[in-house]
């Protein structure tokens, strides 16, 4: 079996995947959002301390396979260095302990294996990435042959709903708060701006668009819950047409006979509903991973590093380090 750490951010996560079958034997998840609830957004140093008392807990549980751990994966980048750090470190105290060796995974990549949690991996992928810090599309041929297609110039999908959350006073995290806000508000109410609907580049934008509904509440009553709803919906549309609109150029300039959607904003039901009209149209073949393990969670890191445990494919004490940021 493999131990697999997550620590990228908000969630504090440990599983434990056999390697001949890759059936998930124990996965848990501690969540910070009511900690961090109170100040609209992730503080890294609490959440490197609330990583630092969750994680121990959660590995005692643990214990009772310590005897079949044959590796432990750990992610180690990108994300919040001071929470990173919290997994990369009891990592090495466990492979030290155990003598057992590490494997590092990319939290991105881990993000394309929960398309594969207790099932084979299958390549090629072309892949939307979409999650509080990125939004990409992407073309994957394997763990290692990894080609980014487009990215956001400045904020994310996900990031742009957090935001929006704040302004209206709603709270965090943002996206599942704006998704049901939105689902009783009327998404023309407000004309706001599709982000690079006239440019030609395959990339993404929300830093315009986070502008135009600030401006949006300035000049509404926000105390009013309807007037909430609207906006919430209105965004809603917005953002998630700005992917629509950059998928369809992504497909028309490229034969693509699958996609899948992957990421803790990929649990947006609106936006699955609009890729699965935009796919329809296109003839492809979408996938989607299940809501359980759209966010951050460590069954996708323990599912990569079967695959990168079965190849081989390890890192030493003094090279695994953490790191905020990395491309592919």
């Amino acid at each position: 079996m493999i131990l697999s750490i997550e620590s990228s951010c908000d969630d504090s996560s440990i599983a434990i995947t056999k390697i001949d079958s890759k059936k998930l034997i124990f996965h848990k998840k501690i969540s910070q959002e009511l900690e961090h609830n109170i100040y609209g957004g992730v503080v890294p140093e609490l959440a490197s301390r609330l990583h630092l008392e969750a994680l121990p807990l959660i590995l005692k549980q643990c214990e009772e396979y310590f005897p079949y751990l044959k590796a432990i994966a750990v992610t180690n980048e990108p994300g919040l260095n001071v929470t990173l750090m919290e997994g990369v470190m009891m990592a090495k105290a466990l492979s030290i302990t155990l003598n057992i060796p590490l494997i590092a995974i990319n939290h991105l990549k881990g993000h394309i294996y929960s398309l594969f949690i207790e099932k084979e991996s299958k390549f090629p992928q072309s892949i939307l990435l979409i999650s509080g810090g990125h939004t990409m599309i992407l073309e994957a041929l394997s763990y290692d042959e990894i080609k980014l297609i487009a990215s956001t110039s400045d904020d994310s999908f996900g990031e742009s709903f957090d935001k929006v959350s704040k302004m209206l006073g709603l709270g965090y995290p943002g996206g599942p708060i704006i998704e049901e806000y939105a689902k009783n508000g009327d998404e023309m109410s407000y004309t706001l701006p599709i982000p690079l609907s006239k440019s030609p580049k395959l990339e993404f934008s929300y830093s315009g668009l986070k502008n135009a509904v600030r401006l949006a509440i300035l000049d509404s009553d926000i105390s009013d819950t309807k007037t909430k709803q609207n906006i919430a919906a209105s965004f809603q549309r917005a953002a998630t047409l700005h992917i629509i609109q950059k998928l369809k150029k992504y497909f028309k300039a490229t034969k693509v006979t699958q996609l899948a959607i992957v990421g803790g904003a990929s649990a947006n039901i609106y936006l699955r509903q609009k890729v699965q009209t935009l796919c329809n149209e296109f003839d492809i073949e979408l996938s989607l991973v299940s809501l359980e393990f759209t966010s951050d969670n460590a069954a996708m890191i323990g599912r990569a590093g079967v695959d990168r445990y079965l190849k081989g494919i390890f890192i030493s004490l003094k090279d695994l380090k953490s790191a905020s940021r990395v491309s592919f």
